[in-house]
């Protein structure tokens, strides 16, 4: 579904990204990971268009995105729910929700209030605070109505950006369960976080960044390959 293959990207004369290759297939979740500043935001952020590659290819489910514009990489199938959340101030919940309609524009009446309620099927709380402030949720609640709001655009893949990031313990069991269940979903998601061995309980497979590069790969079940990675991240 997501193909990326020889992706450079730079910040100034910085080339923050060097040939980056790596490949998200239906269904499965994958892990990026690797120590901080090595590149990893700044691979789901090219992706999404808000950073331009510099060269290399970023496909889609076959269409190229490398170079489009975020708003038409949205529209195409890509979701990304960065790090920041990006909750809008003054709206509430079910209208945080609603903004999530914007990836996929013409969707009538009917179809928007089906895709609401399964978003509150999906996350309970923020039915229960639908005309609550979004920015005034918990942290962890903020964090679900990031995710379903771009879960409402029916994404063909999902990029979640360190989604346990400044939470407490509980809270961060409630993501990887709602991460687990998109998993069952079929939803192919490529995430990265910085709990890498719990984040590994969630994820089919796995790739490590060091200096921009793909330093390993493996199989998330795999011991030998847990192993490596361990030692690519030092972690």
């Amino acid at each position: 579904m997501l193909r990326i293959e020889g992706l450079n990207a730079h910040y100034g004369l910085s080339h923050v990204l060097q040939g980056v290759d790596l490949e998200v297939r239906q269904g499965e979740v994958v892990g990026l990971f690797g120590r901080n500043g090595v590149g990893k935001t700044t691979v789901m952020k090219t992706v999404a268009g808000w950073v331009v590659p510099t060269s290399g290819s970023v496909q889609l489910d076959g269409a190229e995105l490398g170079g489009r514009p975020s708003d038409l990489i949205c529209r195409l199938g890509l979701g990304f729910v960065p790090e920041d959340r990006r909750i809008f101030p003054g709206f509430t919940v079910e209208e945080n929700l609603k903004l999530g309609f914007l990836q996929c524009p013409g969707r009538g009446k009917s179809e928007a209030r089906d895709a609401l309620e399964r978003a509150y099927d999906r996350f309970p709380r923020l039915k229960e605070r639908r005309r609550q402030i979004g920015v005034t949720l918990s942290g962890g609640e903020q964090q679900m109505l990031a995710i379903a709001r771009v879960l409402v655009g029916r994404p063909k893949v999902l990029l979640i950006d360190e989604p346990t990031e400044g939470l407490a313990p509980m809270i961060v069991d409630e993501i990887f369960a709602i991460i687990q269940a998109l998993r069952r979903d079929g939803i192919p998601i490529l995430l990265v976080e910085q709990k890498v061995f719990r984040a590994l309980d969630v994820c089919d497979r796995f790739y490590a960044l060091e200096r921009g590069r793909v330093v390993s790969r493996g199989d998330a079940s795999s011991a030998a390959d847990r192993e490596s990675l361990r030692r690519a991240i030092a972690v």
